[in-house]
């Protein structure tokens, strides 16, 4: 009987020393908390201390994390540790005040304001794009063609069976490995 193959968070929370895990999702989630970070006003000589610290905070508390099936769940407690690093940031680096940097981390964190569906879309998109840069390998160069060609580029299957010289249910069959396994190396990330 084969199991099901376990989510990246899966193996994170059941395993946290899973150092090739840790790497994967270090490379899913540094740039795309970098680029939030610089988005509020954080320094560069300082975004890449500031993104380890979100980092390691998501590595010290995972295994207390409770997804309990709520939608975004994992993307909602990632920017609620963003938003507590800067305050923290802020707080303790502050010359001057910056004007409106507490309430643009306020309306960061609230998931219905603009600045909190801003993250919620950017974030499913830039794992999801991630994602699929990391599973790519597994693929044999026909079958991640045919998906990329069908889903990514929206082209029709009979349009992409002629042109890799392949049958429409091969391409259909390439399409949904794919996707298969993008959902279970996603499951819990994104939703």
């Amino acid at each position: 009987m084969n199991e099901t193959p376990l989510s990246l968070l899966d193996r994170l929370r059941r395993q946290p020393g899973d150092q090739p895990s840790w790497r994967r999702l270090t490379a899913i989630y540094a740039p795309l908390i970098r680029r939030w970070l610089l988005q509020h006003e954080t320094p560069e000589t300082d975004v890449d201390d500031l993104a380890q610290e979100v980092l390691l905070v998501l590595a010290q508390d995972l295994v207390r994390f409770d997804h309990n099936g709520r939608t975004g769940a994992f993307r909602v407690w990632v920017r609620s540790i963003m938003a507590n690093r800067l305050r923290a940031y802020w707080k303790t680096r502050r010359s001057r005040p910056i004007s409106g940097l507490d309430d643009r981390i306020a309306q960061f964190e609230d998931p219905v304001n603009e600045f909190g569906l801003l993250w919620d879309r950017e974030h499913d998109e830039f794992v999801i794009r991630r994602l699929l840069e990391l599973i790519e390998p597994e693929f044999a160069l026909s079958t991640w063609r045919s998906f990329q060609l069908l889903v990514l580029e929206e082209q029709s299957a009979p349009d992409v069976a002629e042109q890799l010289g392949l049958s429409v249910n091969a391409v259909l069959i390439a399409k949904s490995r794919v996707l298969r396994r993008l959902r279970q190396e996603g499951r819990g990330l994104i939703d």
